[in-house]
């Protein structure tokens, strides 16, 4: 005689407990949630970065005029001639005064076009917006050629122009480059200030207008100092880009000889690079990162105490 077990119910299958998953410890999912990131940074920034510095502490001795060159370390030898380079202190003079004219400029008139973006006086916003931005998807290159040509006497349909103000010249080649950086990267920081402004509850808008504030007042007292952080920080950006400045100068030597290998600190590392000397290419870019470092935290620091005081 064989007896039969009755198939558990609906019921009872669901009180029944279930297997628990084993559950991935919080430290372990951080490890392997920021690997991928942590592998590719160690690997194109801290390595780079590392292999610059030592190849910077090393120098080029050969026994005699034609013996064997052999890397050997030199200590500071190299970062001695980086400080007597007068090219590389003078490019570096050149692209300060370059970024003390040219960032405000250009972050001024990104702000502005921000603000116009968000008023609700302008109309036909999607087309401005495109506008704006457009330029900044124009490769730089691109960009110097384009804007190189319409300086150049020769090349540019407003010859009445280009012929009586030489855009090219030593006096003023310099704020052309900055005519194309302006152009390109306006609508990139304005994008950014933008969509800070976005963020702004339309609460306090509306408050500000039962007052009776109009758009220029809420603009001014409300809207720039609720977007000063992103304003700072597209400042640190610009200050880091304008000593990393290359593609533009560099293809605008071939429309002016007032434009030399050693015009900007990065064209100064690309010469000394191509000599060859690498060892003291890596010295002037280990000194030009730290510069960089430097006068952008330093900026950061100094809008933060502004901003407490």
């Amino acid at each position: 005689m064989t007896t039969t077990v009755p198939a558990p119910t609906r019921a009872a299958r669901a009180s029944e407990p279930k297997p628990r998953r084993p559950r991935v410890p919080f430290k372990s999912a951080i490890v392997i949630l920021l690997a991928p990131f942590a592998v590719l940074f160690a690997l194109f920034y801290v390595l780079p970065i590392v292999f610059a510095v030592v190849q910077s502490l090393l120098v080029v001795r050969r026994e005699g005029t034609f013996g064997k060159a052999e890397l050997v370390f030199g200590g500071f030898a190299q970062y001695a001639q980086v400080f007597q380079n007068e090219a590389f202190w003078s490019s570096m003079l050149r692209m300060l005064a370059f970024g003390v004219v040219q960032v405000p400029v250009m972050l001024g008139l990104a702000l502005v076009f921000a603000l116009l973006l968000d008023s609700p006086l302008l109309k036909g916003k999607r087309f401005f917006r495109l506008a704006f931005f457009v330029p900044y998807a124009v490769p730089g290159v691109i960009a110097a050629i384009m804007w190189g040509s319409l300086f150049s006497p020769n090349l540019s349909p407003f010859t009445a122009l280009t012929q009586n103000v030489d855009f090219l010249g030593a006096d003023l080649v310099l704020w052309s480059i900055a005519n194309v950086v302006t152009w390109v990267y306006v609508g990139y920081n304005m994008l950014i200030i933008y969509s800070s402004l976005l963020s702004i509850p339309s609460e306090i808008y509306e408050a500000a207008r039962l007052d009776g504030a109009g758009q220029f007042r809420i603009a001014w007292s409300i809207k720039i100092p609720l977007v000063r952080p992103a304003i700072v920080m597209t400042a640190i950006f610009s200050i880091i880009g304008t000593l990393q400045l290359l593609a533009e100068p560099q293809v605008f030597r071939s429309f002016s000889s007032a434009v030399t290998s050693t015009f900007t600190p990065n064209m100064t590392v690309y010469a000394t690079a191509s000599i060859p000397n690498a060892n003291l290419a890596a010295a002037f870019s280990v000194v030009l990162a730290v510069t960089t470092f430097v006068l952008s935290f330093g900026f950061m620091k100094w809008m933060q105490k502004k901003g407490n005081a």
